[in-house]
C-alpha cells in the first residue's frame, strides 16, 4: 500500500511475492534473477509504479538491444497501470509514461546508445530488463552514469551462461549496496495451472533443461551453441587472457559491416602457428568516417581491412554516392573483399583456425560475449533446430569471425622468415 501527499493522494493497492519486498528498501543495486514464472518482471514493474505515485521519479527502463518501442516494457507497464487502477495518475504515450506529479518513464537499448545514456544523469532509477544478455561495455557505461545521489539500479534477469558479465558481476562478485535475491516459481502466488503442466513435463522429460528454464540455473553451454566446443577448449587452454599488442606487426581487421544495424570489428595480428584476437569493436548507426576514426585513436599500425562480399564492393555510403571500399581506400587504407562462400563452409573455416586464436579478455570481451551466444536457431512454426544461426545481437560480431575463418591463412612456416621477423604485407593475403 502507498499513499502520495498533497497533489493527488493515491492509494496503490499492489500485491507482490514475498521476495520482492527488497524493492521498496534502499539499496544502490536491486538484483532479481532465477527462472521462469517467478513473476519478476511483473513485480519489478508494479513496485515502480507504486513508487513513481509516491514521489516524483525519473526512471529509465533499459535493456542490451531494443530497436523499437515494442521491445521495451513499455506494454507490460501499462498493463500494470490498468491492473492497479492507476490511469487517472499515469499517462500513457507512444514512447513515455507520465505521472500528474511529474514522474517519468522513459525506454532505451544500452547498446549502441552511449550518447543518450550519458545524458540520463538526472535518473533516479534504471531498471534493466532481460539483463542477461548486457555486455560489459554497456554497464561500465552506464554505471557510473548513474550518480544522482540515493539513485539506484535495478536489475532483472534469468540467467544464461556463467562467464556472462551479468551472473558475475551482480551474482558471483555483487558489488558493495547490493540486494541480491533469487525468485522462482515457488515464490509466485498466483503461478498459474497452464505454466504448472509446462514445468512438470519438462522437469519430467529433461531435467537439464529444467534445471535452466525454471530453477534459474546456468548452464555451461547455451542450446544450439555454435562454438561451443571451441570455446570450452580455449577455456581450458588459457587462450582467453590478457594478449597485448605486438607494435612490430600489423593489425589486420575484420568486418561485418551494417548501417541500420550492427557494424562488428576484430583486430588481428598473426604469428607463427598462431592468431592473437588483440580488439574487438562494435557499434551502430554510424558512418565509415567514424569507424576509422575510432580505429585510428587505438594506436595500431593497420595492414588490410576485410570488408564482407556483399557489401564491400556494392553498398553506398548515404549521400555520398561512393561504395564502402571507395570510400576507406580514398581514406588510405589496403581493402580486401572476403570471398562469397556458404555459411556453413565459413562455420567451419572459423571452427579450423579456432585452436591457433589467442583472445584479449578485456578488449575482446563483447566480442568473446557475442561467440558464446551465436547459435542454430529454430523453425518458427515446428519449433524444432534448424542449421541456419539465429539472427540476432550475437550474430554480427560472429560474422566477422566467421569471414576471418574464410579469409585466414596458415602461417609460413620457414625459421628464416620467422627469423627476420614480419616483413610487411598482410598475413591474410
Amino acid at each position: 500500500m502507498a499513499e502520495v501527499a498533497e497533489q493527488a493522494p493515491v492509494i496503490v493497492d499492489a500485491e507482490f511475492p514475498d521476495p520482492l519486498g527488497f524493492l521498496f528498501e534502499p539499496h544502490r543495486y536491486k538484483i532479481g534473477y532465477g527462472g521462469r514464472g517467478g513473476a519478476k518482471s511483473w513485480g519489478f514493474a508494479r513496485a515502480l509504479l507504486t513508487l513513481g505515485t509516491q514521489r516524483e521519479l525519473r526512471i529509465l527502463c533499459a535493456r542490451e538491444i531494443q530497436e523499437s518501442i515494442a521491445q521495451s516494457v513499455h506494454e507490460l507497464l501499462e498493463q500494470q497501470i490498468g491492473a492497479l487502477g492507476l490511469e487517472g495518475f499515469y499517462s500513457v504515450q507512444q514512447t513515455l509514461i507520465r505521472g500528474v506529479n511529474a514522474t517519468e518513464f522513459s525506454f532505451a537499448g544500452l547498446k549502441h546508445n552511449v550518447s543518450k545514456i550519458k545524458s540520463l544523469e538526472g535518473c533516479d532509477i534504471v531498471w534493466v530488463e532481460e539483463a542477461q544478455t548486457v555486455s560489459k561495455h554497456s554497464w561500465e557505461t552506464l554505471i557510473p552514469t548513474i550518480r544522482k545521489e540515493n539513485s539506484e539500479i535495478w536489475v532483472s534477469f534469468n540467467p544464461d551462461l556463467q562467464d556472462d558479465d551479468t551472473y558475475r558481476r551482480f551474482v558471483v562478485n555483487p558489488p558493495p549496496g547490493a540486494h541480491v535475491v533469487k525468485i522462482g516459481y515457488r515464490d509466485n502466488p498466483w503461478f498459474p495451472a497452464v505454466l504448472q503442466a509446462e514445468m512438470e513435463h519438462l522437469k519430467a522429460t529433461d531435467p537439464d533443461a529444467y534445471n535452466h528454464v525454471w530453477e534459474g540455473c546456468c548452464v555451461s553451454v547455451l542450446a544450439g551453441a555454435i562454438y561451443a566446443n571451441e570455446l570450452r577448449q580455449a577455456d581450458k587452454e588459457g587462450r582467453i587472457t590478457r594478449v597485448p599488442y605486438d607494435r612490430t606487426r600489423p593489425v589486420d581487421c575484420i568486418w561485418d559491416l551494417g548501417f541500420g544495424d550492427l557494424c562488428a570489428i576484430w583486430f588481428v595480428q598473426s604469428f607463427p602457428f598462431e592468431y592473437r584476437l588483440i580488439d574487438y569493436m562494435e557499434d551502430s548507426g554510424k558512418t565509415i568516417h567514424w569507424y576509422l576514426e575510432q580505429m585510428q585513436g587505438r594506436g595500431y599500425v593497420y595492414g588490410t581491412d576485410w570488408l564482407p562480399w556483399d557489401l564491400g564492393l556494392h553498398a553506398k555510403q548515404m549521400g555520398t554516392g561512393k561504395s564502402v571500399e571507395e570510400l576507406m581506400r580514398l581514406a588510405g587504407r589496403k581493402v580486401q573483399i572476403t570471398p562469397k562462400l556458404l555459411v556453413a563452409d565459413g562455420i567451419n573455416a572459423a571452427r579450423t583456425v579456432f585452436p591457433q586464436c589467442w583472445f584479449d579478455q578485456e578488449r575482446c570481451a563483447d566480442g568473446i560475449h557475442a561467440l558464446r551466444h551465436y547459435r542454430f536457431g529454430e523453425h518458427e512454426k515446428l519449433a524444432v533446430p534448424t542449421r541456419q544461426p539465429l539472427h540476432d545481437w550475437a550474430s554480427h560480431g560472429a560474422d566477422a569471425f566467421r569471414y576471418f575463418g574464410v579469409n585466414a591463412k596458415p602461417p609460413k612456416k620457414a625459421a628464416a622468415k620467422r627469423d627476420r621477423g614480419y616483413a610487411g604485407g598482410s598475413w591474410m593475403g
